[in-house]
């Protein structure tokens, strides 16, 4: 856009995150501090985003009659999807209609948001190397994809899941039936379909944030983000660091895979795409259309953001990807089960030399719930993880 109107008037650029949780809470201040008036929509009250956002609602996002309506009442011109769980068939009607732009595209949300698009898309159309995958309705199905050739180790996942939700590892046969039920448990809409991997024997994971912004010549122009490692607990991400040390010629192929992917989805924005790597060899595993949980880092790390980029990007403004500093991201998690919770060594964490922290202020804590994140940085990347571990581990979350 060329030109930016003014918030909570008739000139405003409006723009309606769907999901609003942490990484759409930035994304909404980035948009904010460039003047757009922002819609966060949620499935609860309160969430993150819907805090400092100009407007806030909560509804199924799945149900497409609640969808639609909502956009028709507060006529956003962008649609900015956050989460999975999201009514894609509505985004394409209303992408098809002209009512608003979908971010990236109403194709790249349908495709992404299910891990049996993407991966048929990355695999089958475009022939890029995977690990050996297949889709499952039952359990005699997936025993039989494990027997038929997938083998052991392997990896289960619901078709729809965000954060490792409902992910395991199978080790041998006695962890099939544990692994499918938790796979039915953990998906973001029940599908009864999971995906199995075979294990790729990698030397470590990498996101490389993928961003696809105009040009001065008014076309798409494809930018890389320093490639970030990240440490994982049950699917779950844990730490990151930028930039992870990798051989030149895996970064080369990691940025050809990524640009293939992100090219045939198309549209502007961040990309988070996810990859294995060993050695030389990469392999693809998934994409996200949107800041990705491990780009958290990239707030102490880049000049921009992937928040910022992402906000400039859609916006059809100038980015920069380029690194600031190496920088660590530490995940706190709540520690308990409760609503309102208080956070104890606030203080301590942010006497942490080179540290910053982020409390995102979720209404309801669990044990396992990502409340906030520490951000260190260093000369070096294991001086900013050992700062940032550090900070993390001062805050505690207990009942008030």
């Amino acid at each position: 856009m060329s030109k930016l109107g003014t918030p909570l008037s008739p000139t405003a650029t409006r723009v309606m995150l769907l999901g609003s949780g942490e990484l759409g809470k930035e994304v909404i201040i980035a948009l904010q501090r460039l003047g757009v008036e922002t819609i966060a929509v949620d499935r609860y009250a309160n969430a993150p985003g819907q805090q400092v956002a100009h407007h806030a609602h909560t509804i199924t996002m799945s149900d497409p009659a609640q969808l639609k309506a909502l956009i028709a009442a507060e006529k956003p011109d962008l649609l900015v999807p956050e989460i999975e769980a999201i009514a894609t068939e509505a985004l394409e009607e209303i992408e098809a209609a002209g009512v608003a732009r979908v971010i990236p595209t109403a194709r790249a949300t349908r495709l992404t948001m299910n891990r049996e698009g993407i991966r048929c898309l990355a695999a089958e159309t475009l022939g890029l190397p995977t690990s050996p995958y297949a889709f499952c309705e039952s359990l005699e199905a997936l025993q039989k994809a494990i027997d038929g050739g997938i083998g052991y180790p392997c990896v289960v996942k619901p078709v729809m899941s965000s954060s490792g939700k409902g992910q395991s590892k199978i080790d041998g046969p006695q962890d099939v039936e544990a692994a499918w039920n938790y796979a039915m448990s953990g998906g973001r809409v029940s599908h009864g379909r999971i995906i199995v991997e075979g294990f790729v024997d990698f030397d470590y994971e990498i996101t490389l944030l993928t961003v696809r912004a105009l040009g001065e010549d008014g076309n798409i122009k494809t930018h890389f983000c320093e490639p970030i490692g990240h440490l994982q607990e049950a699917g779950d991400y844990i730490e990151s660091w930028q930039p992870q040390p990798m051989h030149s010629r895996a970064l080369e192929k990691s940025k050809h895979i990524a640009k293939a992917v992100t090219d045939n989805l198309g549209g502007q924005g961040v990309f988070g795409v996810e990859l294995f790597i060993k050695g030389e060899d990469v392999w693809f595993s998934e994409v996200s259309p949107r800041p990705h949980d491990t780009g958290l880092v990239t707030m102490i790390s880049q000049w921009q953001s992937e928040f910022e980029l992402h906000a400039r990007a859609i916006l059809g403004l100038p980015v920069d990807t380029r690194l600031r500093t190496p920088g660590a991201s530490a995940v706190i998690y709540g520690g308990v089960e409760g609503e309102g919770i208080v956070f104890e060594g606030v203080d301590a964490a942010m006497r942490v030399p080179q540290t910053d922290l982020r409390l995102f202020g979720k209404p309801e804590s669990y044990v396992r719930r990502r409340m906030g994140v520490a951000l260190g940085y260093d000369d070096n990347i294991e001086g900013a993880r050992q700062r940032a571990r550090q900070a993390a581990a001062c805050v505690k979350g207990r009942k008030a």
